[in-house]
């Protein structure tokens, strides 16, 4: 059985998938986004758990809630699927956000 963040980065990368081959000019807009949050999806990890800087990653988390908002949002436009598979990963970060900031002033 694959594990829970397995599944959730498969999402991800379906709906990324979705977005680039969308055959509408939202495509665009929509695949940047994605691709933003991706790499602040990327920079969180290393932050929190390798750095132990917990403020840092709770700016970096921000930022990516706020990308990832606009990109499930610009995933509406192109493909319902795509909305659809971002919108758990999006409740997960929401969550991994509430922690962080629960541990920032630790830090």
């Amino acid at each position: 059985m694959p594990a829970p963040v397995s599944v959730l980065y498969g999402m991800i990368v379906v709906a990324g998938w979705l977005a680039a081959r969308a055959p509408v000019p939202a495509r665009r807009p929509t695949f940047a986004a994605w691709g933003v949050q991706v790499l602040l999806n990327a920079l969180w990890t290393p932050l929190f758990f390798g750095a132990d800087k917990y403020g840092l990653a709770l700016v970096d988390i921000c930022l990516l809630l706020a990308a990832l908002g606009a990109t499930v949002l610009l995933a509406a436009r192109v493909d319902r699927r795509a909305y659809w598979l971002l919108t758990p990963y999006l409740a997960w970060v929401s969550y991994a956000a509430a922690l962080n900031l629960t541990l920032w002033p630790t830090n």
